[in-house]
């Protein structure tokens, strides 16, 4: 007889549905060693659409089975887990083995088990890392249904986030060396030097020219790269070193606004923009025969629009900021706190840096860092981000990781940035006298980003209704930070804050809730 015996459950409990995509799916990995189990999981969530997408349930028999399906395929956004298979703890060591070696945070783990004297509760969640523990006799057809909405849920946010986080570093990596305009010339000879590789010709002379139209109407000519005879030392194309035949060529491009091909040169016009375009010059060293212009107006039109997008320095740094910011909100609103809290916090590092006397790389950096502070929120179950009373001590243990959580995930890019936002995620409770988390820190040993987040968090805080509690009055805000001056956060943060209070404020009823 099957241990798994559903308990009755009221006829109020029922499984929503709604409309699908049948193109994608929700996979669920369910391991028990009873073959009804796998009936019974299959029966009550068959039907299930979940965000809308229908459910596939695999089903394996023991850990071993388990483990050998991960090691090729571990896309799956949850797995059921029955603690005794073959060995009274296999389950157990299948979680360690998931999360420990094969370093899978993102999968929502959900132990089951029938003989909970094996592995008790407390113990189990305490030494485990798993999201959630249920007894099979007491698991209704309601509750899993329930369990399984929950954990996709958690899982669809981490993976957001996770893609957001990717899209970020990625953002960070291709741009960080090309945002200043020095960068230009050495890009751009490197690239041109790989074209002429990749054509395999030899080439004399190489340059790249960029007509630009500033706001005043003016235009400006300037060589961005180049290499070969007559590299010049000059950005201006009128002053440059190149022959005054050069010069002519390519100024003939840029106002005939089309490509020339001699015996001798390629030249090739490209418009990027309504007021800029550039200009590609290839002087052959031998004859031309063999020179694929076609690829030559492939790489150039690339190249022309890097170029571009090199000069719009604050587009870039504009969506930098927009996607910390997506990320950041994404991370409150899972844990249901203010809308706009991450913008307003981002504000208020910023003005303390700035009135602190901080050099404006590191002031601009604090603000776009700001947003992911709480990112290691993601792996903190919902079930605590949204309990309404006081967390137990266990509790409180599974809130206090998001810190260092949220630290290695930043961690793990190499972008200024990112290694910022991970002292800022990991430091930022600690507390000025010694008593906050992970660490324990004191005074200046807390980094000097990690200071600024935790009274800025704090401030925007306590001004703002939130789930938990009502927003206080300025006068209990002002008494408290003096309150937890040289306690919670350094004296002189707190004076700047008292200080400018009004300015402060202004910061928060600029972008309400």
């Amino acid at each position: 007889m099957s241990k798994f015996i559903f308990k009755e459950e009221s006829e109020s409990e029922e499984v929503i549905s709604t409309s699908f995509k049948a193109d994608k799916v929700w996979r669920i990995l369910v391991v028990d060693d009873d073959e009804s189990v796998h009936q019974i999981t299959n029966l009550v969530l068959s039907d299930a659409i979940i965000e809308n997408r229908k459910l596939e349930i695999v089903s394996v028999y023991s850990k071993q089975e388990a483990k050998d399906l991960l090691e090729k395929d571990d896309d799956f956004c949850m797995a059921f887990v029955d603690v005794v298979m073959e060995t009274d703890h296999a389950g157990l060591e299948l979680v360690e083995w998931i999360r420990k070696e094969k370093r899978n945070q993102s999968i929502r783990l959900i132990l089951r088990t029938g003989q909970a004297g094996n592995a008790p509760e407390a113990k189990v969640i305490k030494e485990f890392d798993i999201n959630d523990y249920k007894e099979k006799t007491d698991f209704t057809a309601g509750k899993m249904t329930t369990t399984v909405y929950a954990s996709i849920r958690a899982y669809r946010d981490i993976m957001t986030i996770q893609r957001s986080l990717d899209a970020f570093k990625q953002l960070i990596k291709s741009t960080h060396d090309l945002l200043k305009i020095s960068q230009f010339r050495p890009f751009g000879s490197a690239a041109l030097n790989h074209l002429l590789t990749l054509m395999d010709v030899d080439s004399s002379a190489l340059y790249i020219a960029r007509s630009q139209r500033d706001f005043d109407e003016e235009r400006s000519n300037l060589i961005i790269a180049c290499t070969g005879k007559y590299v010049s030392e000059s950005d201006c194309l009128e002053n440059s070193d190149i022959s005054e035949e050069v010069k002519l060529v390519i100024q003939q491009a840029f106002d005939e606004k089309k490509h020339f091909t001699d015996k001798d040169y390629f030249v090739g016009y490209y418009e990027t923009s309504a007021d800029a375009s550039s200009v590609l010059y290839i002087e052959f060293e031998d004859d031309a025969e063999h020179f694929r212009s076609g690829l030559a107006e492939l790489f150039a039109t690339n190249v022309a629009l890097i170029l571009e997008s090199l000069t719009k320095q604050h587009e870039v740094e504009r969506t930098q900021k927009e996607l910390l910011f997506i990320v950041g909100e994404a991370i409150e609103k899972r844990g249901k706190e203010a809308g706009s809290h991450v913008k307003r916090v981002a504000l208020i590092c910023e003005k303390i840096a700035q009135e602190l006397g901080a050099d404006d790389i590191f002031v601009q950096a604090i603000k776009l860092a700001a947003p992911l502070h709480d990112l290691g929120k993601v792996a903190v179950p919902e079930k605590i981000l949204h309990k309404p009373g006081e967390l137990n001590e266990e509790e409180w243990r599974v809130m206090q990781a998001h810190a260092e959580i949220g630290a290695e995930l930043l961690g793990q890019s190499k972008a200024k940035i990112s290694k910022l936002g991970a002292k800022m995620a990991r430091y930022h409770h600690e507390n000025w006298d010694g008593s906050g988390y992970p660490e324990g820190l004191v005074a200046e040993k807390i980094p000097l980003e990690a200071r600024i987040m935790s009274i800025a968090d704090v401030f925007d805080s306590l001004g703002v209704d939130s789930p938990y509690k009502p927003k206080w009055e300025d006068e209990q805000i002002k008494s408290y930070l003096l309150e937890q001056r040289s306690k919670k956060f350094q004296p002189e943060l707190v004076d700047i804050l008292l200080k400018k209070f009004d300015e402060f404020l202004a910061i928060r009823d600029q972008y309400p809730d």
